[in-house]
Parts: C-alpha cells; structure tokens; sequence
C-alpha cells in the first residue's frame, strides 16, 4: 500500500482529526425523563391553562444551554404548570406534585416583578436625569437597571409568598425534568 511519502506531522494531523471527530461521537447521551417528572405524568388528571402571570413570567425567562441537564429549563416549567391533578387523591405522590407545581409558579410569577422593577427603576433613573445630557443618563441606567433586577427578585419573592416557602419546596421547584440515562 503506497499512500506517498510520509512526511513527520502527517501523524500529528491524523491524531488531530480522530481527536476532532472523538469529541463528536462521545456526546452520544441518552436523554430520558427524570424520576418526578414520571411520577408527574402518571398523577397528571388533565390540561391546565396558564394564568397571564405565568405566561409573561416564562417569556420573561432567559434561555438555557443544556450540558449536564441540571436544571429546568422554560419549556419544562411550562410543562410542569400545564399538568392538572386530582385535588381529592391523598397519596403523598400527588402532594408531591401539587407542592412542585406550586413552586414552580411561584418563581415563575415571581420573574415578572424582577423585569418590572428594574424597568420602572431604570425609567425613574431616566425621568430623573432629565435635565441632564443624555450620556450622563447612559452612564447611570444600566447600573440602576441591574441592581433593579436585585430589589425586584426581592420584592417578588415576598408577593408570591416564596421568601416564606420551605427549602423542601424550593428544592423541588429545582430537580431537573431531563437527565443523562446511565
């Protein structure tokens, strides 16, 4: 088998390809529902609308890279919000559940007063500086903007009652819907 001269880094080159074309084919992980999410599913009794709060809270989320599928991301939060359960079965599974959802939609309502706040602090800021040229205004606004995202999580934490809520039930609110099958 005559391939041509072999020259000193056609070796390098070709251990650099595989390695290349390596990392492609090892993120071949199965994704598969995560354990509550199973037992959502199987307590789901139907379809619940989402309230107007919850809908402008989940656009106000930021999209999410998934590489360990840690997390839940907004098309997940919305699943969990949509799933309806029976109010009258008393197993612990479908507490589990009904209390998961629960807090889930308080961090999702909760969103919208952290977009709000910053917002109208960042308007306020505006309005302020009015007399002012408006690269002054510049220099101040994204600042303000960005510790209005602070008070604002701040103050819809204690609108939705989630200040109050149990770390159980934030733990919940946070085990991811999708993870790696081992």
């Amino acid at each position: 088998s005559s391939s041509g001269p072999k020259t000193p880094h056609s070796h390098h080159t070709l251990s650099a390809r595989r390695a290349f074309f390596a990392a492609f084919t090892m993120a071949a992980n199965l994704v598969v529902p995560s354990d509550i999410t199973v037992v959502e599913e199987k307590k789901t009794v139907g379809k619940r609308s989402l309230k107007p709060w919850e809908v402008t809270g989940l656009m106000g989320m930021a999209p999410m890279l998934h590489l360990h599928y840690s997390k839940l991301d907004r098309g997940d939060k919305r699943k969990i919000l949509s799933r309806k359960y029976d109010t009258d079965d008393t197993s612990d599974a479908n507490k589990l559940c009904i209390r998961r959802q629960e807090a889930v939609r308080k961090e999702v309502v909760a969103t919208n007063f952290m977009w709000d706040t910053a917002l109208v602090m960042a308007g306020l800021t505006w309005w302020s500086f009015r007399r002012y040229n408006y690269q002054s205004r510049l220099v101040a606004l994204p600042f303000i903007f960005y510790g209005g995202t602070f008070v604002g999580r701040a103050i819809g934490d204690m609108v939705t009652g989630r200040n109050a809520e149990f770390a159980r039930d934030r733990f919940l609110a946070s085990l991811p819907a999708k993870v790696y099958y081992n």
